[in-house]
């Protein structure tokens, strides 16, 4: 059993930074994660794409929303996979998720990944 456990969620003021942290765990040599996405789901809003990399690194995405102001990250020796989030505003305040696909290829539909983090809360105050 493979498991994703996000970590870094928080209360931060606009302008502020934070770093998401994704992280798999239990038998994670019986699988390979060929992408990774983070999402985020605001109170009474659809589950929407954040950003996404692929395992050789070489395929990065970011939504527009949040180009120039986070930057995806990979380390495949420790299984983890890091947002960094900087100049936040209030509009990022959302439960973040990360999720793997050990599909090839990318996307951008969180119905094309088959394993999920529990979320991690990103609170930003004015």
């Amino acid at each position: 059993q493979v498991q994703l456990v996000e970590s870094g969620g928080g209360l931060v003021q606009a302008g502020g930074s934070l770093r998401l942290s994704c992280a798999a765990s239990g038998r994670t040599s019986s699988l390979t994660f060929n992408f990774v996405g983070w999402f985020r789901q605001a109170p009474g809003k659809e589950r929407e794409f954040v950003s996404g990399i692929s395992r050789s690194l070489g395929d990065i995405y970011y939504a527009d929303s949040v180009k120039g102001r986070f930057t995806i990250s990979r380390d495949n020796d420790k299984n983890t996979v890091y947002l960094q989030m900087n100049s936040l505003k209030r509009e990022d305040t959302a439960v973040y998720y990360c999720a793997g696909r050990t599909f090839y290829g990318s996307s951008f539909s969180p119905n094309d990944y088959n394993f999920w983090g529990q979320g991690t809360q990103v609170t930003v105050s004015s």
